[in-house]
């Protein structure tokens, strides 16, 4: 007996040195996460939690497919991130009507603008169908095979839900790479109206600077206000006659804040993490994938900044642009460091070390789980996905012709009668309103070449053959004759796909001859890929089944998540680095405006938080009027926007980046380093009253 207790103790006692790890589905949270979040300050009922109309999962929201968001009032207002509203608000504004610049407050409901393709998804139920689809023989089927399975299952069950409710949908995502899925069944809103932004100089303010930083004082948020059918209350297109919807839970702000060591949880959407990844797998992800990510966007964000700068114009058209690219360019430069400064493969070549002796002990997926036989796959599959990353990077979204080549290539929209092919043509329409031909010529001519100096010669489009020999390897001539010469930059053009002058366009030609490396290079990669899969999902699995007597919760898919965790500083270079920022400490950074350009904002911000009096947006406990603070919850990419909640499933704030120490967290979490960083809900409203003079919606969300 005595020893039964020993062991009961080791095995709590490693669960809690972990405790505060780990994205959780909600729906089979595991008893042991319960107890201890209760024991941490978590007073609501797992009921209150997840079941029935009213439970808090109910106000989360996933935002747009990138993003998390929480509804805060009974008519449908949703809170998240600037960064998540970021081309929302860029759409809209124009060098007249700058919304970036200088922000945007609807006064009434008429005024609230729409967004195309924009939506908000509600999850309205998840379980385990893993029984269902190992019935149906998905264990042995090759991946390919088993996405097909998977598609005509969805398409039953979405079938199965509509005639429930005929707005739901169900998406099936694996779990624990692959040996586990679940089904989730969404409702979607597509009416999704902005509705009150700051300035880009609060909503980013730090910008490249300040991000994945700490300390940090950044307003990041913005407000949209999610619509519905007037007759359902239910999810409708867009339509003037369209009403706020009324939804089954909305969130409770609060103005009481936090103190160190109070308990803090955040629901959200995480996108990706890989945290059962071999070491070989990581060694690819640092080597063939974020240091490519990091050199190329380097490259390219040099060019657009400049040209940015120079223009406002084409400022407000590659605003989100230049902030998606370089959110990821810092974030794999961020990975890599501490990858290489906690030694994680090292860690983890240690861990699959101790895995090969229990397995030999017990035999667990003898044959099917072997080390060497993934070193051998993973070194064959290095040479390829090294030069597909330097291709995707290089091409893929960076210039509009190849935008339009590869449209060309299929998802173009085909016009003219159908029996007659050669009558048949794809025109473009006239986006010039959203690029830049100086910016986008330069951009290309630079990253062709850099392309060429990273990649073996094999692995060249052909037209580099043409640069050569006919431009003397002038890269800049090459794209000048490309944008003057292709029927694809031609405005209003008919495109006779069907006619031999076209497949000699050189825009379809540069266009056709990328995809042929694609093709080549997916064909190489095709050989290993599946198997690299299937053995990292044999040791997902044995790490689970040697560690069963711990929870174990699956990798970030972008479906709904809880990590919970406590408030509180680490230590930063040494000194403690406090839990939150002040008023004060924004202010002496705009007074540093002038040697930092992302630290510029109109004088009219330094005039509000220099304020004497912050009344009810002080803090009770420290006197200060706070801005940012930190939590050890467990985030990534897509957990931007997600509500950060008390222990009362009350609103504190919204998260919004990670320290810099937490960038290895999608593959390795270090609860000592660690840290969310959030945005206090107090300098949301106060943003929203003292600059915003918002009363309406303040009136709405009626914080407590």
């Amino acid at each position: 007996m005595r020893k039964l207790i020993l062991l009961a103790a080791c095995v709590a006692a490693s669960f809690q040195a972990k405790a505060d790890e780990g994205m959780w589905t909600i729906y089979n949270l595991p008893p042991q996460v319960y107890e201890i979040m209760q024991n941490e300050g978590f007073t609501m009922t797992y009921n209150d939690l997840y079941y029935g109309e009213n439970a808090l999962k109910n106000a989360v929201v996933n935002f747009s497919g990138y993003c998390s968001g929480v509804v805060v009032s009974p008519n449908g207002l949703v809170f998240t991130n600037h960064h998540c509203g970021f081309e929302a608000i860029r759409s809209h504004s124009t060098v007249e009507h700058d919304y970036m610049l200088n922000g945007f407050y609807a006064k009434t409901y008429e005024e609230e603008l729409p967004n195309k393709d924009m939506f908000v998804s509600f999850m309205v139920d998840q379980v385990d169908i893993t029984p269902k689809l190992v019935s149906l023989g998905i264990e042995n089927m090759p991946n390919g095979f088993r996405e097909l399975l998977i598609d005509s299952l969805t398409n039953a069950m979405t079938d199965s839900v509509k005639r429930i409710d005929k707005t739901y949908h169900v998406s099936i995502d694996p779990f624990y790479e692959g040996n586990k899925y679940y089904a989730t069944t969404y409702q979607d809103f597509t009416d999704l109206r902005l509705v009150f932004t700051v300035p880009k100089s609060m909503g980013k303010f730090g910008g490249e600077t300040d991000n994945w930083m700490w300390p940090r004082q950044t307003c990041d948020f913005s407000v949209f206000r999610i619509y519905a059918d007037p007759k359902t209350n239910g999810p409708a297109d867009y339509s003037e006659e369209n009403v706020p919807y009324h939804p089954k839970r909305w969130a409770q702000v609060s103005m009481q804040g936090y103190k160190d060591g109070d308990f803090a949880m955040t629901i959200g959407y995480p996108g990706s993490t890989e945290r059962y990844l071999s070491s070989y797998g990581i060694k690819e992800m640092r080597d063939a994938q974020n240091a490519v990510r990091a050199q190329v966007r380097g490259v390219k964000q040099d060019i657009m900044i400049r040209h940015m700068r120079a223009d406002e114009a084409v400022r407000i058209k590659y605003d989100s642009k230049y902030a998606q690219s370089s959110n990821y360019w810092k974030n794999s430069i961020g990975m890599n460091k501490c990858i290489d400064s906690i030694g994680i493969i090292n860690q983890k070549a240690a861990f699959e070390e101790k895995i090969r002796q229990w397995q030999d002990t017990t035999g667990y997926l003898k044959g099917k789980l072997d080390f060497e036989k993934m070193k051998t796959l993973y070194a064959k599959s290095y040479e390829p996905t090294y030069t597909f990353y330097n291709l995707i990077e290089s091409f893929f979204g960076n210039s509009e012709i190849f935008n339009r080549a590869r449209a060309v290539m299929g998802g173009a929209e085909v016009k003219g009668p159908k029996e007659k092919p050669n009558k048949q043509y794809i025109q473009f329409k006239d986006n010039s309103d959203e690029w830049d031909e100086a910016l986008d010529k330069e951009v290309l001519a630079a990253l062709l070449r850099n392309y060429a100096e990273h990649v073996d010669a094999k692995y060249l489009p052909k037209f580099y053959s043409t640069i050569k020999t006919k431009f003397g390897g002038n890269y800049t001539a090459y794209v000048e004759n490309l944008y003057k010469k292709s029927a694809l930059m031609k405005k209003g053009k008919k495109l006779y796909f069907n006619k031999k002058k076209f497949k000699k366009d050189p825009g379809v030609v540069f266009g056709a001859d990328i995809f042929d490396i694609i093709y080549d290079l997916r064909e190489q990669l095709a050989t290993n890929v599946d198997e690299i899969m299937t053995q990292e999902r044999y040791l997902c699995d044995a790490v689970v089944r040697m560690e069963q007597d711990m929870p174990h919760y699956s990798d970030a898919n972008f479906t709904m998540r809880l990590s919970y965790g406590q408030v509180g500083e680490y230590l930063l270079n040494g000194q403690p680095s406090g839990y939150y920022t002040t008023a004060e400490s924004i202010v002496e950074k705009m007074k540093q405006a002038d040697k930092v350009i992302d630290y510029e904002a109109e004088p009219i911000m330094s005039e509000l938080l220099s304020s004497k009096d912050f009344g009810s947006y002080t803090d009770k406990t420290t006197g200060k009027m706070q801005l940012c603070f930190l939590t050890n919850n467990d985030i990534t990419g897509g957990n931007s926007g997600s509500p950060m909640f008390n222990g009362k499933g009350e609103l504190i704030g919204l998260a919004f980046d990670g320290n810099w120490d937490s960038l290895s967290s999608d593959i390795f979490f270090d609860k000592e380093l660690a840290r969310c960083i959030g945005v206090d809900i107090r300098f949301v409203l106060f943003m929203m009253d003292r600059w915003g003079h918002a009363d309406r919606l303040l009136r709405e969300i009626n914080a407590k």
